[in-house]
């Protein structure tokens, strides 16, 4: 059910003394930035063990998915946007709605300070 926005993975920063969430534009080295999808879904958490695993068990506090997410929505009893696959029947609606990670992000391969990538774009 996955949108294919690719905004999950996404590095956040977390403010230790308010709990605050903060947006960057940088992006899991496993990230296909271009199509939102991960480039080794069957082999992530061997390789980027602090990859979360999307489930029933562990939507409920997973506060930083995207308000568009299909499984938070659905988790929440939302209908799918629009835009989504599902709905539109095409992966590339997501991308022509400026949902997804194509065309503002970079890879954490070229990143050195996060701090220096935060952006002010709604989690």
């Amino acid at each position: 059910m996955c949108d294919g926005c690719g905004r999950c993975c996404l590095h956040k920063l977390e403010d230790e003394d308010t709990g605050l969430l903060y947006p960057t534009n940088v992006a899991c080295a496993l990230l296909d930035r271009k199509n939102g999808m991960c480039i080794d879904y069957a082999h992530r958490k061997k390789r980027v063990t602090d990859c979360v695993v999307l489930d029933r068990n562990s939507l409920g506090g997973l506060d930083w998915l995207p308000e568009s997410c299909a499984y938070r929505l659905r988790s929440e009893g939302k209908p799918l946007r629009a835009w989504h696959y599902l709905i539109s029947g095409s992966r590339e609606t997501v991308h022509e709605a400026g949902q997804s990670t194509r065309g503002w992000t970079v890879s954490e391969l070229d990143v050195d300070e996060l701090e220096d990538h935060v952006v002010d774009r709604g989690l």
